[in-house]
């Protein structure tokens, strides 16, 4: 899913991350804390996610707050991860710039020689949120760009649905 995020200065962001979970809290994904992402989560609270399946010719927009998860659920999902990405995890100050890939790939390996023989321990800064969402609005592909869109608003009461003009 794309996930949209916006710095201090209103500056947007984009990149595609992996949803982990939906459930009627959220939609889950993980990172490094210290990421732009990560900051920029913390910061404002607010971001956006965007599905699109071009062949089905359908989008998902969800707009909401965003919360970090508890430890026990990064935990918990820290050990589905597979040991190689678990350490990559770890060698990794995601976002941060890389002086080569080969310094990289040598904390990876020193990584995997030092865990050779335990669990790969979580970072303190490896976590997930959760974008609890405000709105969620549905996009079909029509002829002559008249597409249908159908907008949910979450209010005190429930979801409201308002039909949208393409």
């Amino acid at each position: 899913m794309a996930l949209a995020t916006a710095g201090r200065r209103g500056a947007p962001s984009v990149r595609f991350v992996l949803l982990k979970g939906a459930d009627r809290r959220g939609f889950v994904f993980f990172t490094d804390g210290r990421s732009r992402k990560g900051r920029e989560l913390r910061a404002s609270t607010r971001a956006a996610l965007a599905f699109y399946w071009n062949r089905l010719g359908k989008q998902v927009r969800i707009e909401g707050r965003v919360a970090e998860v508890s430890p026990a659920e990064a935990d918990a999902y820290w050990a589905t991860r597979p040991r190689a990405s678990q350490l990559a995890a770890l060698a990794s100050r995601q976002s941060a710039a890389l002086a080569s890939r080969r310094a990289l790939l040598a904390r990876w390996m020193a990584l995997r020689r030092r865990y050779r023989r335990r669990p790969v321990p979580r970072p303190p800064t490896w976590t997930g949120f959760r974008l609890v969402p405000a709105s969620i609005e549905f996009w079909t592909h029509r002829e002559h760009r008249l597409h249908e869109r159908e907008l949910f608003v979450r209010t005190r009461a429930g979801w409201r649905r308002q039909l949208l003009q393409p």
